[in-house]
């Protein structure tokens, strides 16, 4: 077998007998040094740790030095960063036009429509029909395709959010009333741009997006970020009233077609409605980094397997000051939750390995540009430091328990590997509780960056809250409309330049977390074999060594 370069460096090293011994079980992490690093990454200094900004290099600096400090091996050519190549596209000026049935239509930008470009083109102008495809979604495990026949290619393409809706047939048919990766936008847009398609179109609602318009609406009127390649010329968003007025102005009742969907013998609609799109926007590529750190194995052959830490290190940053705007107010997104909580939790969990190496080698792995869409995550797994074939999992940390100490932990999604049952045993040996299940509304599993790992065939999944607090005191929940399990009173600050520090917090149940996941991380680097997925849970398909 062929090892990858990483994995015969660290087969280079040598470790005493001692050490090997001592390599079962990590200490306990640090809650003096987790406040610390917290307190700092989420301070006005760092500017919110935004993507593209100053904030976010800050971020990376500590992050790097910090790993150093810490003792962990460096990847690669030397040091902790893995460049990530990043295009920031923000609209300028842009205009739809639709005409249908004699009539012209030009829905106002960031009420009835909004929209922009991720094919790195300034300036785009072109005419498409407009096609709806149900809920675009290809699934051949469900023997479902909304594309039949369909040659996407020059057309704007309509859909809906979400996936098809159980029946009393099928309750189970795209997992029941949970939301399935196809019911996400992301895949959505990435379906069209697979196919060729001019412009892709997601018809909201908020029962069906689990967020209000304002979500796309100021996420559209923002610079927006991806990896940088082809993307759709033109993606946006279409409000539903825009969008019923559309259809009916080429003869279609919405809410007819929306049925028509629900059904396997659906077939794409052409609307009979011409667009014609103009989109004048600013593109500039953007460097971001991982920063990634190595804790190498002690066993002469689980040393070549991994086990992979992640948590994201950036937030929102600095909101741009626009006219009107009160230059006095507060414009820095701090993230303390969201994610300084991880990001300093991976500090002090590494902080222990060091010291007590486990069989199997284990990564730290802090990515960027979650916020943007996973963006960092993606980028390791599309050219990743240590082989997927010999990661064990990947435990991701995101949003933290900052409101005092709890008697179960939070792992959704790991009922789909064997994860679940050493999570299980982890939990009872630290005196918690698995937190009960309840069916994944809002696309939770899909929304942070373990999901990256997952869909390349790796067991991932996010370590979460708890649902009830050991004093009562405390009430935990897994909020469907975030995008990660949070904690209850923490929604109204999500995504807001309320999530900042505050040094009254009781971190004793996010030490709780971290212990549990480095405790997790180190059954599975101790274990005789890899976690493998449950019977038809696996999204990709890489082999396991």
């Amino acid at each position: 077998m062929r090892l990858h370069p990483l994995a015969l460096a660290v087969s280079a090293c040598i470790f005493s007998v001692s050490q090997a011994a001592h390599a079962q079980q990590p200490a306990a992490v640090s809650e003096t040094a987790l406040r610390a690093h917290l307190s700092f990454l989420a301070d006005d200094l760092l500017e919110g740790r935004g993507t593209g900004q100053r904030g976010g290099d800050l971020a990376v600096r500590y992050l790097e030095t910090q790993a150093a400090l810490i003792g962990l091996k460096p990847i690669p050519g030397g040091g902790y960063r893995q460049k990530v190549e990043i295009e920031g596209s923000k609209l300028l000026s842009g205009s739809a036009t639709f005409t249908a049935g004699g009539k012209t239509f030009k829905p106002a930008l960031g009420k009835g429509i909004v929209m922009g470009t991720k094919s790195g083109n300034e300036n785009l102008s072109f005419d498409a029909p407009l096609v709806f495809v149900g809920y675009g979604a290809a699934a051949s495990e469900e023997k479902w395709d909304d594309y039949k026949g369909l040659d996407a290619k020059g057309k704007i393409l309509v859909m809906m959010v979400d996936d098809p809706q159980p029946t009393a047939e099928e309750p189970n048919r795209f997992a029941g009333k949970a939301y399935t990766w196809y019911g996400r936008w992301v895949y959505k847009f990435e379906e069209a741009a697979r196919r060729g398609a001019a412009g892709v179109l997601l018809i909201h609602t908020t029962p069906s997006s689990s967020y209000p318009w304002s979500v796309p609406a100021n996420g559209f009127g923002n610079e927006r970020f991806g990896l940088k390649g082809p993307g759709n010329p033109m993606e946006g968003w279409l409000h539903e009233d825009t969008a019923r007025e559309l259809f009916a102005a080429g003869g279609h009742d919405l809410d007819k077609l929306r049925a028509q969907a629900e059904r396997r013998d659906f077939r794409p609609v052409d609307l009979k409605v011409a667009g014609h799109v103009e989109l004048r926007s600013a593109i500039r590529p953007v460097e971001q980094f991982n920063v990634i750190g190595i804790v190498p194995g002690t066993d002469a052959k689980l040393k070549e397997q991994a086990v992979v830490y992640s948590s994201h290190w950036d937030h929102m940053g600095m909101a741009e000051l626009k006219a009107g705007d009160d230059p006095k107010a507060d414009r820095i997104y701090n993230g303390a939750i969201d994610n300084a909580s991880g990001t300093a939790a991976l500090l002090v969990m590494a902080a222990e390995a060091v010291k007590k190496p486990a069989k199997r080698t284990q990564i730290f792995l802090w990515p960027a540009a979650e916020e943007q869409g996973l963006l960092g995550a993606a980028a390791y797994v599309a050219n990743p430091v240590w082989p997927l074939a010999q990661t064990a999992a990947d435990l991701n940390l995101d949003s933290l328990n900052f409101v005092g100490r709890t008697r179960d932990i939070g792992v959704a999604g790991a009922e789909r590997s064997s994860l679940f049952e050493t999570s299980t045993q982890v939990a009872k040996s630290m005196g918690l509780k698995i937190a009960p299940s309840s069916p994944d509304m809002s696309g939770a599993y899909f929304r942070a960056d373990h999901f990256a790992f997952a869909k390349a065939g790796v067991p991932a999944f996010n370590v979460g809250s708890a649902v009830f607090s050991g004093d009562g005191h405390f009430e935990f929940e897994q909020h469907q409309n975030e995008s990660s399990t949070n904690i209850k009173g923490f929604k109204d600050h999500y995504h807001q330049v309320s999530d900042a520090y505050r040094p009254e917090w009781d971190l004793s149940g996010m030490v709780q977390q971290a212990q549990f996941t480095l405790n997790l991380g180190y059954a599975v680097a101790n274990a005789p074999g890899m976690p493998t997925w449950k019977k038809g849970e696996a999204f990709g398909s890489v082999k396991r060594k």
